[in-house]
């Protein structure tokens, strides 16, 4: 193909925790958004549930885009905007944040020159824009540069990297503007002709939480042994209707049978469970008394492997809302107040920590942290076929 036949970017690939994502400059991108997201299509190869004829991986948690640049809000360093890019839908989900590409912006931003390294960690305050919140992170520096190597693990990904610590400030409300959207902690939802018990919290990114029994589902399950059963189809089309009921309900589309074209992204939905004993996708044993919660998450139609960072943040968030879904099956282990919770997911166990003060009575999460591992993988040009 001739160099005028496409035009070219430059790219870095970073993976941040469990997930990977194309991260571009502001600047190297169009400023229209129609045009943007159409190159964001192209560098990914979607829709295509292959990708063949772009850098996406072919799942929701290797189809990622984040946009960096220097930030003009006071108190922030760096402007991050994120994009879910869909496999088979010409659409770039801009309703919410990924917590675990969160943790790569910090270590791209300090190598790019974008902030001033500072040995032994550098903060680095970042505006998200899609949720309009603040994410502090501190990533090790050594040398001028971010720290990749050290004996933190992450369950997940495969080894041990330098441990990235990130503070999601105030979560609540980061996308529809409210703790409850609906209100209440608990709501009553019907689909296929069965009753269903969730509670749709947002804080970080939106999430409805659902009981596994209620599904007829152990919580458990693995990606493979879900989509093994014989009424996985029905299961997953009946966490779809939740699904879609649920985004009208906060008013993310007007009809919930819109949700699955015009809003795949969010909200988020998982099934949950008390702790129970399991083996993990690795094929490790997951005792009972190392968690306080199982959760599995779905994302566009999928089970995630591992669990997703803003997820472990609304999950916590919910753990101290009384009457929600989580804090019932999390409270009688863990009492009122839950600082520090440790999450059962596909691929192991993530914690999260939450730093508490009291309001009207309740515990109230003023920051939510967790932390990660990143590493830039690649970097270089992206070619983008030009549009005749």
């Amino acid at each position: 193909m001739e160099m005028s036949e496409s035009e070219r970017l430059r790219c870095v690939v970073m993976r941040g925790g469990t997930s990977k994502a194309l991260f571009f400059h502001e600047n190297d991108l169009p400023s229209d958004v129609e045009s943007r997201d159409r190159v964001i299509l192209k560098a990914f190869g979607s829709p295509d549930i292959r990708q063949i004829d772009g850098l996406g991986g072919a799942n929701s948690s290797t189809s990622k885009v984040a946009i960096i640049g220097v930030s003009k809000k006071e108190g922030a360093d760096i402007d991050y905007s994120f994009g879910q890019v869909s496999l088979d839908l010409p659409i770039v989900g801009k309703e919410m944040n990924c917590g675990n590409i969160s943790s790569a912006v910090g270590p791209f931003a300090i190598d790019e020159g974008l902030v001033k390294a500072v040995e032994p960690i550098t903060t680095v305050r970042i505006f998200n824009t899609n949720t309009e919140k603040i994410i502090v992170a501190h990533v090790p520096v050594n040398n001028g540069k971010a720290v990749t190597r050290g004996d933190f693990e992450i369950n997940g990904v495969p080894g041990t990297g330098a441990r990235i610590d990130l503070e999601f400030l105030n979560p609540e409300g980061a996308v529809t503007g409210d703790l409850l959207p609906t209100g209440v902690p608990i709501q009553v939802m019907h689909s296929e002709g069965k009753e269903f018990h969730v509670s749709i919290v947002d804080a970080a990114n939106p999430i409805v939480f659902v009981k596994a029994e209620e599904l007829g589902l152990r919580g458990t399950e693995l990606p493979w042994e879900l989509e093994r059963r014989p009424d996985s189809k029905s299961i997953m089309a009946i966490l779809e209707n939740i699904r879609g009921q649920a985004a009208q309900m906060i008013g993310l589309v007007e009809d919930a049978s819109m949700a699955a074209t015009t809003c795949p992204t969010l909200p988020k939905i998982g099934f949950y469970t008390k702790p129970a004993p399991y083996v993990d996708g690795a094929g490790r044993k997951v005792a009972t008394e190392k968690i306080d919660l199982v959760g599995r998450l779905i994302s566009m139609g999928k089970m995630i492997h591992a669990y997703m960072g803003t997820g472990a943040v609304c999950t916590i968030v919910a753990a101290n809302i009384p009457g929600t879904v989580i804090s019932d099956l999390v409270t009688p282990e863990l009492g009122k107040s839950v600082s520090n919770l440790r999450i059962g997911h596909p691929f192991g166990v993530m914690n999260v920590e939450a730093r508490l003060s009291c309001k009207n009575g309740s515990s109230f999460v003023e920051s939510a942290t967790f932390s990660r591992t990143a590493r830039r993988l690649m970097e270089g040009w992206i070619y983008i076929p030009r549009e005749d």
